[in-house]
């Protein structure tokens, strides 16, 4: 559970709350505990963004905030944080502005994440034959089939790392380079 609530507003430019993860097929939530400490300026207090628990059991603490909005306080919140996760062997990040390469592939691929898309076991066959080696997203898609039927399995797929591609320098688009996971660029 959120350890405050969530204040909403017109412009906030962002979403604090409760959020549904496809890939968890759970509801996830923001600013999970409070930290407390004593500093320069007496009782401190400090909710972390988020929490997540890996798959090996070690735990991430994560919190958000642009760079050119962190002032003093909030630093030093990130530091004592910080120090707080490596004491109990936790990994702690503090992520900035996300490019907007990347972002914009993700939501791209994040919209045929549901199972509907993954085509039938035949399409997706002729779609690892086409990218068994690498391949324009178009082209190959085009191979397998019509790319009507073909590119929501091949995005689909995309999303389950199946099949990829480097989605960091430049969006998605059809001389986009495609290629099975595992195999060499």
């Amino acid at each position: 559970m959120p350890v405050r609530q969530f204040r909403w507003s017109r412009g906030l430019g962002y979403f604090p709350g409760w959020w549904w993860a496809a890939t968890a097929g759970r509801h996830l939530t923001s600013q999970p505990f409070w930290l407390y400490w004593t500093g320069e300026r007496g009782r401190r207090r400090h909710a972390p963004d988020y929490f997540a628990r890996r798959a090996d059991g070690t735990g991430v603490v994560i919190d958000v905030r642009a760079d050119d909005r962190i002032e003093a306080a909030d630093a030093g919140a990130f530091a004592v944080t910080a120090e707080a996760c490596a004491r109990l062997g936790w990994e702690f990040r503090r992520v900035g502005e996300i490019d907007p390469v990347p972002v914009s592939n993700v939501r791209w691929l994040a919209r045929y994440r549901h199972p509907r898309c993954a085509g039938r076991a035949e399409v997706t066959r002729r779609l690892r034959e086409a990218f068994a080696g690498s391949a324009p997203l178009l082209a190959g898609a085009g191979e397998a089939g019509d790319p009507l039927a073909t590119l929501p399995a091949l995005f689909h797929m995309m999303w389950r790392h199946e099949l990829v591609a480097d989605v960091t320098r430049e969006r998605l688009g059809p001389a986009t380079l495609v290629r099975a996971a595992g195999t060499g660029r």
